[in-house]
């Protein structure tokens, strides 16, 4: 080997192993909850009036009737275009009386905001003809 003044580091320092404490061991890790003894005493249930009632059984599934797809779109339509929300809502509410499907209130819904609609739209319609009529009255 020849002298470097020091500046080869590559090997450790040697040490001694006497005295020194060995690394901890892994394992398990340690069981938590209360130590054994502790809880209540055997033979102890839930206290009276708890758990299920008396002749609880299977789960009972109710079956609903379908809701009737023109009711939705009588309710859509009258707020997209409003005569024909109208003639839908009456529509779903005559087959609704006959098929005993849900949606007697969406189309009654469908309706009233589809006649709302259409009255505002026939108002603008008359406010509109009347404009021009009298505009052109009027002449150059």
């Amino acid at each position: 080997m020849s002298q470097d003044d020091g500046f080869y580091r590559g090997d450790p320092p040697v040490q001694s192993t006497q005295g020194a404490v060995p690394p901890p061991a892994y394992g398990p890790p340690p069981a938590y909850g209360p130590p054994p003894g502790y809880g209540p005493p055997p033979g102890y249930g839930p206290p009276p009036g708890y758990g299920p009632p008396p002749g609880y059984g299977q789960p009972v599934f109710v079956v609903r009737r379908p809701t009737n797809t023109t009711a939705i779109l009588a309710l859509v339509f009258a707020f997209v275009f409003p005569p024909v929300g109208l003639a839908l809502g009456i529509s779903a509410r005559r087959t609704v009386r006959h098929t005993g499907e849900e949606g007697d209130g969406l189309a009654l819904a469908g309706i009233v905001v589809g006649s709302i609609g259409t009255a505002m739209y026939a108002l603008l319609l008359i406010t509109w003809v009347w404009a021009v009529v009298t505009v052109a009255s009027f002449g150059p």
